[in-house]
């Protein structure tokens, strides 16, 4: 049976090791992300700050970590993930340090911004390190596998962090996230290399690029913009939910318990593991089907918060729980975008390109967490004493006009790109005559 990875032992093990160690600064990355997940009253109580505040927190870190994703891209194609890496890893331990030490929202809120700049740094780094070192057809499903495996650190903030905060208080909890973040990136120093590898998905370029073209380039091709809309479309109703507001809604919306909230993110990541896989061989095998998944994953969101906001009083579990797997296939969805972006730019604008597009996803979350905040507020349910069920149901309507711009975009991009392809010979056929073939 042929080796899943490049051939050779030594070889194999040394890949396995230098992702292995990418994908533990990841999993690092998402629970510093979502630090705030679980402890949003505990924050709420310490800084002070509304729901407007609080959703602040996020939505600066997301801005930023957006706003950060080009120059990002442009200092991978120039410098190598592990670099890039390492100094991401050490500034999101800078963040979480100052965010332990000081009570005063303002100085915390600046933290969540250093914390935004380092996350920015480790997911295009690892999917350049993908790139580099997998084979075409396994990059697809390493993807997948990355993004969920980079989802138990949500896990870890929900549970460990949670504990380890009720357990001691709240500088124990983040001096030790810091630490924790000093040491990833130090492995990571240690461990991940940049050397190009022909049997990888791409040949590493390093370059002097121009900001300005390197950008252009990028963005002027259609299946650039068809990712970046992409990604836009699929994982911001999750983040948003995973980042800040569900728990809220699932203890003082829903009146669940916070053991059965925590159960509930935990299905959140373990849904993950099988739909990552999945969803990761479905784009290997149909490239030319990847804006159909993204479609279904989009329409299985919107169609179940539908379900949720409309029901009378609070949705059944059951409802809930499949709410929370539509939301989870928004990860493994939005993977595609890089499989779509990955096909469509040569290697030495792929950072740049990866960086638009990774981008795309994080203004859609920061729009739908700022908006979901102010939208408590305005129904003056802007703290945890306040927040009701109605005024969450209201507040999370915000997300459907996200959804429409996306899908709006999407649809267009592609045409476009369809256009692209066919003139260079690759044709997609249409639906209607897939499914007349099939009859």
């Amino acid at each position: 049976m042929p080796r899943p990875v490049l051939a050779g032992s030594s070889l194999d093990r040394r890949l396995m090791l230098i992702w292995g160690a990418g994908v533990l600064a990841y999993i690092v990355s998402i629970v510093n992300r979502t630090s705030l997940s679980a402890v949003g009253t505990e924050a709420s109580a310490r800084f002070h700050a509304d729901a407007s505040t609080l959703a602040l927190f996020a939505v600066l870190q997301l801005l930023v970590y957006g706003a950060m994703q080009i120059p990002v891209g442009l200092l991978l194609d120039r410098f190598g993930s592990r670099r890039v890496m390492t100094v991401g890893m050490l500034v999101m331990a800078s963040g979480q340090l100052v965010m332990a030490l000081t009570p005063d929202v303002h100085i915390a809120i600046a933290a969540r911004v250093l914390l935004g700049a380092g996350d920015a740094a480790i997911f295009p780094s690892i999917l350049r390190v993908i790139a580099a070192w997998f084979p075409v057809k396994r990059a697809p499903i390493i993807i997948q596998f990355t993004g969920l495996l980079g989802q138990f650190g949500q896990i870890v903030s929900v549970i460990p962090l949670a504990a380890l905060l009720h357990a001691t208080n709240w500088p124990t909890a983040f001096v030790s996230l810091a630490g924790v973040g000093a040491l990833a990136g130090i492995l990571t120093f240690a461990v991940v290399r940049n050397e190009p590898e022909q049997t990888g998905a791409i040949t590493v370029v390093t370059s002097r690029p121009d900001l300005r073209q390197g950008f252009v380039d990028a963005w002027k091709h259609p299946g650039t913009r068809l990712a970046f809309w992409s990604h836009f479309s699929t994982p911001f109703a999750g983040n948003a939910f995973a980042l800040l507001w569900g728990y809220p809604f699932l203890v003082e919306g829903l009146g669940l318990s916070v053991q059965l909230a925590s159960l509930i993110f935990t299905f959140y990541v373990l849904v993950g593991l099988v739909l990552g896989p999945v969803v990761g061989t479905a784009s290997a095998r149909h490239p030319l089907r990847r804006s159909w998944i993204v479609l279904a994953v989009v329409g299985a969101q919107a169609a179940l918060w539908a379900v949720v906001i409309l029901w009378p009083g609070a949705a059944p579990l059951p409802v809930i729980f499949a709410l929370v797997a539509a939301l989870c296939a928004g990860g493994p969805g939005s993977m595609i975008a890089f499989d779509l972006t990955r096909a469509h730019n040569p290697a030495q604008r792929l950072g740049t390109a990866t960086g638009i597009v990774n981008g795309g996803g994080f203004l859609a979350s920061v729009i739908a967490i700022l908006f979901i905040g102010i939208a408590m507020d305005v129904q003056g349910a802007g703290t945890p004493a306040t927040y009701s069920l109605a005024a969450f149901k209201l507040a999370f309507l915000v997300q459907f006009p996200i959804w429409a711009v996306g899908i709006i975009a999407l649809l267009r991009e592609r045409r476009r790109t369809r256009a692209v392809m066919a003139a260079r010979g690759i044709h997609l056929p249409r639906i209607r005559d897939v499914i007349a073939r099939r009859r």
